[in-house]
């Protein structure tokens, strides 16, 4: 994870992996940087959601990037997401880097 420094720090991005997924430590400062670097069409992210109510798997926190857009996502409290982020995209297409907030 890229920690933020007021020297600044350089960004190293992991091309995004449909099939394994990905997972971060989560501190509850966690913050992730996705890109779509394609350019044909939209891809998802997905952010799950490890705790359960009533027994119930809570919906994930899913978001569209449109072709070339680039948004930075969190943070992402401990309590609802857990100590580990969760991370799926739909194709290699997006780039995932994690920073800490």
């Amino acid at each position: 994870m890229i920690k933020a420094a007021r020297s600044g720090v350089a960004l190293t991005s992991t091309a995004g992996d449909p099939v394994n997924n990905h997972y971060v430590d989560n501190d509850g400062r966690t913050g992730v940087i996705v890109e779509n670097t394609g350019t044909t069409v939209s891809r998802t992210v997905t952010f799950r959601i490890s705790r359960t109510i009533d027994g119930q798997a809570v919906t994930p926190r899913t978001e569209t990037l449109a072709v070339g857009e680039r948004q930075l996502f969190g943070p992402f409290a401990v309590s609802e997401y857990g100590g580990k982020l969760l991370i799926d995209v739909d194709s290699a297409e997006l780039e995932i880097t994690p920073v800490r907030v």
